[in-house]
């Protein structure tokens, strides 16, 4: 089972739209996929259009009251599930610091799964916190999209030094472009020089679109209203790059 953390410390800058539509991605091949959507917004959750109530909320989850495997709902999508957030999952961070190992919960619960999933997706709410520690120690990968403009890349930046002052090895890290307007120079100029100062940005940029911020409406993936659009071939050619950096299994 992978797992693959959709993160960035800043807000606003494409991780459910990056979880949901990679989910999608992989399960449309047919590997049996989950998502977790861990942000209390709960957009993941919206865009399947699942409803957003976990009995006992984040601290009967995070106690062990419930199994993980009875609180995943099936999507309208075949072989994609979802464990959706609700908005107790605000106070995930005080309930982990409540439990004991709390860096080592997430992948704790999720153990029990390593055999029904090929994939698993966490959608992750933004910041650095002990939240964001414990999906660092559950995940094999985390998809890192970033915006070129100079406030996203300073938080990148913020990342890879936590990272390295961490000594976090135990996951890749995937960067790549999100909601890039070519049109713009600052853009064009930022996406030329940061990948030749951080080397592990992917090839693959997603578009600033219309056809994404639709998501919200159709309450799906790109690809299941505008499957011939730009927006959808960037997320499958993203899939494409990012399945061929996962570690093996």
């Amino acid at each position: 089972m992978q797992i693959l953390a959709s993160y960035n410390i800043k807000g606003g800058v494409g991780k459910t739209a990056t979880s949901v539509n990679l989910a999608f991605q992989g399960a449309h091949e047919g590997a049996r996929t989950l998502i977790w959507d861990l942000d209390p917004q709960g957009a993941a959750t919206f865009y399947f259009r699942v409803r957003p109530k976990i009995k006992g909320g984040s601290r009967a989850l995070l106690k062990g009251r419930h199994d993980l495997a009875d609180l995943i709902k099936a999507t309208d999508h075949d072989n994609l599930d979802l464990l959706p957030s609700d908005f107790s999952y605000r106070t995930m961070d005080l309930l982990l610091d409540d439990t004991k190992k709390p860096n080592e919960r997430l992948k704790l619960l999720l153990s029990p799964l390593a055999e029904e999933y090929d994939y698993v997706f966490l959608d992750c709410p933004p910041g650095l916190t002990l939240l964001s520690e414990s999906i660092f120690e559950a995940a094999n990968v985390l998809v890192v999209p970033v915006i070129p403009t100079s406030l996203s890349l300073r938080t990148l930046k913020q990342l890879v030094e936590f990272r390295r002052k961490k000594q976090l090895r135990n996951f890749k890290m995937l960067v790549f472009f999100s909601m890039a307007d070519r049109r713009k120079q600052l853009h064009r100029d930022l996406m030329q020089m940061m990948p030749r100062k951080y080397p592990n940005f992917l090839k693959t940029n997603i578009p600033y679109s219309t056809e994404i911020e639709r998501m919200g409406i159709e309450r799906a993936p790109v690809s299941c209203f505008a499957e011939n659009s730009k927006s959808a071939q960037a997320y499958q050619e993203l899939w494409q790059e990012v399945k061929a950096h996962l570690p093996a299994w």
